[in-house]
């Protein structure tokens, strides 16, 4: 399995992406070719070239903004909150000539960023990237100002220079074909940073709201290290969070920042090989026996039982003292879900006490796919073992809606299914 893995130690911003991608190994022209895709080209000049901080050598990556003669550079500080504007408030940082000149120009809301990524002849996955992560910056706007989506407006020269940043990410992320994207804690400086609505606490909040079930650290320089350009990048595409790297490195790219910090002002990004095996869980299982209760009632606790998050149940007959008959009622739980599940026992069943005890879930890795059959889409869950297939099967909740619509038997969809698997090479 092919990782990518954004090694954050001094966060991470839209063109340190950029760098650190094209130092990784994707091309600079084939970045630049694929961005004019989209007809901006009379709106920005991008300039590559190799920097270092702190005597770590990398790439830099400059956005130019050819409105007006007048460029846009990089510094962390002109970075934040310099894309977005909502009622006509730019978050330019100490940078009242872009701001004049984002005045004088037509804004772009959410609806024309979409139009000008939908309407162009990139690729669709892509397209897609691209705009779910303008959705995770302009949604995390919209909520600490209290707007809606369609009142973010993105002036003219701000919109620019995140389409190159957000658009240029999506194309640099796609071309690097990995199988899975993660990425470390994540620096965001500590501090406070300057913008129109005076000064704000480090991170930003429009950085915080995209942040939400991220795990970040904070105060390592006083400075803003990362962007709300830089936190949807990593919200969007990252898969898991760790500060642990237990795959085989093969390349590492260094994407310069612009501003001169106590620490490298780098993001460091691996291209690497894992090895897929099983994956082992830690979980308990709870369990109680009940001979007491009217057994219709065990559909409607089971059903609640998953509402709440339980991963397994089931029941087990069993003979309890003095010869009665009774059912054992098991559930595998999490820690996220255990006080859910002991709340529905005690309060919907007449159990009035449960055993629990720690369990290792080995399982096989997973992936989720789609079929087509003539009769429509069929999910389809592939497990691995040490890399290899070894089984597959049809999600038996599209076979049976597929079955009900159709007035047809489930078992002549379940063989439609493997009939286009083995079409597609799938044995």
């Amino acid at each position: 399995m092919r990782v990518l893995y954004y090694d954050c130690f001094c966060g991470i911003s839209g063109d340190m992406n950029l760098a650190a991608l094209i130092d990784l190994g994707v091309p600079r022209e084939y970045l630049i070719k694929e961005i004019s895709k989209l007809g901006l080209d009379s709106e920005y000049e991008i300039k590559f070239e190799t920097s270092a901080k702190k005597g770590i050598t990398g790439t830099r990556v400059d956005v130019i903004l050819k409105n007006e003669h007048t460029h846009h550079e990089h510094t962390e500080e002109e970075h934040n909150h310099s894309h977005i504007h909502e009622h006509g408030h730019t978050h330019a940082h100490n940078h009242e000539h872009i701001n004049k000149i984002a005045h004088e120009h037509q804004h772009r809301n959410l609806k024309d960023i979409e139009e000008i990524i939908n309407s162009s002849t990139l690729e669709d996955n892509i397209k897609k990237m691209s705009i779910e992560m303008f959705m995770k910056v302009a949604a995390a706007e919209a909520k600490v100002h209290g707007k809606s989506l369609d009142e973010v407006h993105f002036h003219e020269v701000g919109a620019t220079d995140s389409i190159v940043d957000i658009v240029g990410a999506a194309i640099a992320i796609d071309y690097l074909k990995v199988d899975k994207i993660m990425a470390s804690t994540v620096q965001v400086g500590g501090g406070f940073v300057k913008c129109a609505h005076g000064l704000m606490p480090v991170p930003a909040p429009a950085t915080a709201e995209i942040f939400k079930n991220i795990p970040m650290n904070t105060g390592i320089v006083q400075f803003e290290t990362t962007t709300p350009t830089g936190a949807a990048i990593l919200s969007a595409n990252v898969k898991e969070f760790t500060d642990k790297i237990d795959f085989s490195v093969e390349k590492i790219g260094y994407g310069i920042g612009h501003r001169d910090l106590d620490i490298p002002n780098i993001l460091r990004v691996y291209l690497g090989v894992k090895e897929e095996r099983e994956e082992i869980q830690e979980q308990y299982i709870i369990e109680t026996n009940i001979d007491d209760m009217n057994p219709e009632l065990y559909g409607y606790i089971e059903e609640k039982l998953f509402e709440k998050g339980a991963l397994d149940v089931y029941k087990t007959p069993i003979f309890m003292k003095k010869g009665r008959p009774a059912i054992k009622l098991s559930i595998l739980v999490n820690n996220n879900c255990e006080k859910e599940v002991l709340d529905v026992i005690f309060k919907e069943s007449t159990s009035i006490g449960v055993r629990k005890y720690k369990v290792e879930k080995i399982m096989l890795s997973r992936e989720f796919s789609k079929v087509k059959t003539k009769y429509g889409e069929v999910a389809i869950k592939s497990s691995f073992y040490k890399g290899e297939l070894v089984k597959y099967k049809a999600e038996y909740e599209d076979c049976r809606n597929i079955a009900i619509e159709n007035n047809i038997p489930i078992e002549k969809v379940y063989k439609e299914v493997n009939k286009m698997l083995q079409e597609n090479g799938n044995e």
